[in-house]
């Protein structure tokens, strides 16, 4: 079976693993209303959240990666029914006041350790979040908001995606191959953000960016019932509800991070915008105007001139081999932990290009597995991400229930007679996916509610990008790049000016993530909203971004990450600032002190989410980070490093 789940051996074990769970749910269900206020509770609570967690974790990822649609549609199908499950469990009274009763007994309380009390106070605001506390009338409407916006999610995530349609005569005739012809009709799916002509970039971004009723509707919808909910349960804004229990804490802190951010990043990405726009006027003298559709292009254009970082020139020094050597290498080294490849039984994995991996403390044996599902393939998704199947817990009979995850990737097949090998973007990415994997490995908590990445989104991709500054340290590097054909290192200016040309209109880059972060931030604010969502993002676009606003666009319409990550845009920003702090004062002098490795283990990775975000990043930086830390972090990595720069002047 997958995973080892004998019942998913075939589709039709879904339902079985389905009702297995839902029985023993209900039997934790009872069990909780009748047991006394006490740490019980909490581990009765942790088992219900852990026995319908372990088939929804794992059909979650079926549902997307297992290549039979059979596979798909069952766990499309336990998806749903555990979803209605959860969403009923999270409005019922008494199990509601079984909780209740345990955190208003302040005897109890004060006697349980700080996880416990935070795993219990994690379980209430799950119910309080879903309107435990309001009358039987408004719990309802509660309930029915969730089902809508879960709906809309879906909705306007399809449309996020779709092509827009045009009369191909609209067109001029010389650019019309670029798009895919249906009849008298020509599709545009993307931006076309690479290509060389002007003209196809500026028709590609007014046509797929083309404002749509329907779809606008559909977010107009979301924005509101996503409010509606949140003032019904008691929060000023969906934002205020959303960043509960997070690093930011509340929207004012991001607003200030976000405002910071902007003012400190002007000037230089002024100084970016000009850049791009000589290097426009140089190629196009006759339209030098910069505009939205020209930023990834000519970004791109600056850097290959600047630097000539040729992927072709760095592959043959990442195979995958190699690449998986260094990563074995570094976490020994930081943490005593070594991988190693395991044997899989028949029907545990769903191509049979996936490897799994046992991650083996010199200690503490095994911490759990990994399973390496790297290769594309025909109806994969093509984004890099990790996926928790099975969290970590300590389980009745103390024994600990090992974590399991995977981690998926779009690598290319290897040529015949070569190893498979990576750009270079594609081994940042592997580094960055298995510092998730880390986390999860290490987050050994007590409870699974709160096992690794299981903690606030600003604090999550600490852990993962930390581990992109490991991947551009030449220290680390040179540990494993070596010529597939040859034996030969990467040379050290290599690393070096790859290092660099990431810095090549990074300033603008970074603006352009703190305009999507504070669109979303204004769309989850105070409601009604002042004014229509497009003209939001006209004046947002002028005034956080400074390229013009396209008139008849609706980038937001594209924006999906407004589903997933809803007034939360701004995590990603905050927890690279982080992960550079964490790397400048830890790690930088010496990226394989094992000391620090262990403080990191220690203050960050241990804890999942069982311990408020702020408290581990000051157990780890000792001392208490303020808004302004977090910016100057963000701004100093966009500084050239002197020593390369006078090598390649």
């Amino acid at each position: 079976g997958l995973f080892g789940v004998p019942e998913l051996s075939c589709p039709e074990g879904f339902q079985e693993a389905q009702d297995k769970a839902l029985q023993e749910s209900e039997q934790l269900v009872r069990k909780a209303c009748s047991a006394p206020p006490g740490p019980e509770t909490v581990i009765i609570f942790d088992q219900l959240s852990d026995s319908l967690c372990r088939v929804a974790d794992l059909a979650d990822f079926v549902k997307v990666a297992h290549p039979d649609f059979a596979f798909r549609e069952a766990a499309e199908e336990a998806c749903r029914n555990i979803g209605t499950v959860v969403e009923k469990l999270n409005t019922d009274v008494e199990l509601c006041q079984s909780l209740r009763r345990l955190l208003a007994d302040e005897i109890v309380m004060s006697s349980l350790d700080p996880e416990t009390r935070r795993v219990a106070e994690l379980f209430m605001f799950d119910f309080e979040i879903s309107g435990i506390h309001l009358d039987e009338e408004k719990r309802k409407k509660a309930v029915d908001l969730n089902v809508r916006i879960l709906d809309l999610c879906n909705e306007f995530l399809i449309g996020t995606h779709l092509p827009n349609k045009i009369d191909k005569h609209v067109l001029p005739e010389h650019i019309r191959y670029n798009f895919t012809a249906e009849g008298n009709y020509l599709q545009v799916a993307g931006l076309h953000a690479d290509c060389p002509d002007d003209l196809v970039r500026e028709a590609a971004y007014k046509i797929f960016l083309h404002s749509n009723a329907q779809q606008l509707g559909r977010l107009e919808e979301l924005l509101a019932s996503r409010n509606s909910l949140a003032q019904l349960v008691g929060y000023d804004t969906f934002a205020h509800r959303a960043l509960q229990g997070t690093m930011a804490k509340n929207p004012e802190t991001v607003r200030q991070f976000l405002e910071k951010l902007s003012e400190q990043l002007s000037k230089r990405t002024q100084k970016d915008f000009e850049m791009m726009t000589k290097m426009k006027m140089k190629l196009n003298p006759h339209n030098s105007m910069l505009m939205p559709w020209d930023h990834p292009y000519y970004s791109g254009v600056l850097r290959a001139e600047r630097y000539n970082i040729d992927p072709g020139l760095y592959c043959p020094f990442f195979s995958l081999g190699a690449c998986m050597e260094g990563l074995n290498s570094l976490f020994s080294q930081l943490l005593g932990i070594s991988l190693y490849a395991e044997q899989t039984k028949r029907g545990e994995i769903w191509s049979e290009d996936v490897r799994k991996l046992a991650v083996v403390h010199e200690t503490e044996g095994l911490l759990g597995y990994i399973y390496c599902d790297f290769f594309q393939r025909p109806d994969k998704p093509h984004q890099d991400c990790h996926f928790t199947v099975r969290g970590g817990r300590l389980k009745e009979n103390g024994e600990y229930q090992l974590p399991v995850v995977v981690l998926m990737l779009s690598l290319p097949h290897s040529a015949r007679g070569a190893p498979t090998l990576l750009s270079p973007g594609m081994m940042e990415n592997l580094f960055h996916e298995m510092g998730h994997a880390m986390h999860s490995m290490l987050g050994r908590t007590r409870y699974q509610h709160v096992t690794g990445t299981r903690c606030p989104t600003d604090f999550a991709e600490v852990p993962s990008i930390l581990m992109e500054y490991f991947a551009n340290d030449y220290r680390v590097v040179n540990q494993f790049a070596r010529h597939y054909k040859t034996g030969q290192p990467l040379p050290k200016n290599m690393v070096s000016r790859l290092c660099e040309s990431k810095k090549v209109c990074a300033a603008a880059d970074m603006q352009l993530q703190v305009f999507y972060a504070v669109l979303d931030q204004i769309y989850h604010g105070k409601h009604p909203l002042k004014k229509s969502t497009t003209e939001i993002l006209k004046e947002t676009q002028e005034k956080v971004y400074g390229l013009p606003y396209v008139p008849n666009t609706a980038w937001q319409l594209r924006f999906s990450h407004l589903v997933g990550y809803g007034a939360k845009y701004y995590s990603y920003l905050m927890s690279r600032a982080v992960a550079s702090m964490v790397w400048k004062q830890c790690f930088a002098q010496n990226p394989f002190d094992r000391a620090m490795g262990e403080r990191y283990r220690r203050e960050m990775l241990a804890h999942g989410g069982g311990k408020e975000p702020i408290l581990m990043v000051q157990g780890m930086l000792q001392k208490s980070p303020s808004v302004e830390d977090f910016v100057d972090a963000l701004v100093s990595d966009l500084d050239h490093d002197f020593e390369t720069f006078i090598m390649d002047s």
